[in-house]
């Protein structure tokens, strides 16, 4: 028990200190992207998979289990305006199975652009791109269901003639109660800094908190999944200045944020039909998602995915659907291979 309350307070700590490290002021930001089909289509934030697809390490360590081992996965996300995504992980066991470790990578193409100089006159075109390699291990707490785990990352990126490396760790704890199907996770991301930077700037790193619930229904094939996150900074909202209105008077006042409101900018819900099956059915909604794309007097079910899994022989198919804007939506397709012989 020694271990596990020194990662508790290591968490505790982390999330006392953090601060607000929300999109658009931190580097490294494809970090935060879903990694997986399958996580995508729960809502893209989701930390409770335990199973056998290695790819979960990726985002929660303390999933890592020797279900994983001599299975790999990999997936691609073709995103918005040619940028090109894909992950991969393996798991290797030995001691008889009972230890595993993980080895990940993340990686984002963001294409070819159009230079410019500083008159607008055009120059050479340039690209950019950032890749993460990753290892990870975990720990099952003798005669407990408590793990606990870490990834550590190594990230290079490189943004026209810029490049900068940088390096992570993931910490991460997974509790579960196997005779009512439930289970509870707790997960630190990107606790780290850059090592070299772009030009001179030490820029903040995407550090998220995240804690997530989920149980299986005893009388229905259907897991459910509650998810919470970025912890760290509870206040995420901000002012649309297209949904500030007008009074008669010349006045102008802009949405009132409550509690209520504040909570669920938080929260992530997820459902998978049929979990243990050869075919499963998955639907996420993203609240933060859903509330900062969402069009004044027009429904376009912006934080909504969905997604399916499918199993032949010795591959596991995946697929998701998420839903953005009228203007973009994403798909991640993946496949997890079972290698065992």
């Amino acid at each position: 028990m020694k271990q596990l309350g020194l990662v508790f307070w290591v968490l505790m700590i982390t999330s006392f200190f953090s601060y607000s490290q929300i999109g658009g002021k931190h580097t490294y930001q494809f970090l935060s992207l879903s990694p997986s089909p399958h996580q995508a289509a729960l809502g893209s934030k989701n930390i409770t998979l335990f199973g056998s697809d290695p790819i979960h390490g990726l985002y929660n360590p303390a999933s890592i289990n020797p279900e994983m081992g001599s299975r790999l996965s990999m997936n691609y996300r073709p995103y918005f305006s040619g940028i090109n995504m894909g992950t991969a992980a393996y798991v290797h066991t030995w001691d008889r199975n009972f230890k595993a470790v993980h080895f990940g990578v993340q990686y984002i193409d963001y294409g070819s652009f159009d230079g410019r100089d500083e008159f607008g006159n055009p120059t050479e075109s340039f690209s950019g791109n950032e890749i993460a390699l990753s290892g990870g291990y975990a720990y099952n707490i003798p005669w407990t269901e408590w793990y606990v785990g870490t990834n550590l990352k190594f990230i290079s990126s490189t943004l026209e003639q810029y490049q900068s490396f940088g390096m992570v760790i993931d910490l991460g704890v997974y509790y579960k109660i196997p005779s009512i199907e439930f289970e509870a996770a707790l997960v630190v991301k990107n606790l780290g800094t850059q090592l070299t930077t772009y030009s001179g700037l030490k820029e903040s790193l995407p550090l998220e908190i995240l804690i997530g619930l989920s149980q299986e229904l005893e009388f229905l094939p259907l897991r459910w999944h509650v998810t919470f996150q970025n912890l760290q900074d509870w206040n995420l909202s901000y002012v649309n200045e297209n949904r500030i209105t007008s009074s008669i008077d010349g006045g102008a006042s802009s949405e009132n944020t409550s509690f209520l409101k504040e909570t669920l900018q938080h929260l992530v819900l997820g459902a998978e039909l049929f979990p243990n099956r050869l075919f499963s059915v998955r639907l996420g909604y993203n609240f933060r998602r859903g509330e900062e794309l969402r069009i004044l007097e027009q429904r376009n079910f912006s934080g909504f995915s969905t997604g399916l899994g499918i199993t032949l022989k010795r591959f596991r198919f995946h697929y998701s659907y998420a839903r953005y804007t009228t203007a973009g939506n994403a798909s991640v397709f993946g496949v997890t291979i079972d290698m065992n012989p």
